[in-house]
């Protein structure tokens, strides 16, 4: 956990649409805690350190310090404004250190085709679960020398250990096909 990044956070008393845009002049983020059976915790969090967290890992792991006592938690969504792109409103799960999670990780392909095919992604995200603490980035699909009509499944993801997929074995995750030619270009006539 040391590489954890840690986030202060306040408690909220108010609510409601005039204490939110407070909050957010004042530089914070509004939040809630959920999970483990308890009452949600609503909460204030500094809204640059947070847009570091988030800006490149969707499912980060924060140690959350409330009034001074820590909470282990896993960013569950976030949301912004549509122009702006500002951190409007954060939801936070209370996790455990060795309890498992189910996450979206995302897939990336990895390498080159066979000369005149490509690969084409069919699911772009996949459902894990995976311990709070060894959430993986993502999971690297490898199509370095596929020939085309290749059909890469969900029961051919090498998943690093400890991450288990509950999506069907079936389910095409990449499929590497021929390019089309392109029709030729018609021959220029000549001036006479």
């Amino acid at each position: 956990m040391s590489d954890t990044p840690i986030l202060d956070a306040q408690t909220r008393s108010e609510f409601g649409k005039g204490a939110a845009r407070r909050a957010r002049r004042a530089g914070l983020v509004p939040a809630v805690v959920y999970g483990h059976g308890g009452e949600p915790v609503h909460v204030d969090v500094p809204g640059h350190d947070l847009f570091l967290i988030v800006r490149g890992n969707k499912n980060a792991l924060v140690d959350l310090k409330i009034d001074g006592k820590s909470q282990l938690v896993l960013v569950k969504d976030v949301q912004r404004h549509p122009v702006s792109r500002n951190l409007l409103h954060a939801d936070f799960l209370a996790v455990k250190a060795g309890e498992k999670v189910d996450v979206e990780v995302a897939i990336v392909v990895v390498g080159e085709p066979v000369p005149g095919t490509q690969a084409t992604v069919e699911e772009h995200t996949v459902t894990v679960k995976a311990s709070a603490t060894a959430i993986p980035e993502s999971i690297e699909v490898d199509v370095t020398g596929i020939e085309a009509g290749t059909v890469i499944r969900a029961a051919d993801l090498v998943l690093p250990s400890g991450v288990e997929s509950e999506l069907d074995p079936e389910r095409d995750i990449v499929v590497v096909t021929e390019i089309e030619a392109e029709a030729e270009e018609a021959p220029a006539v000549e001036a006479e």
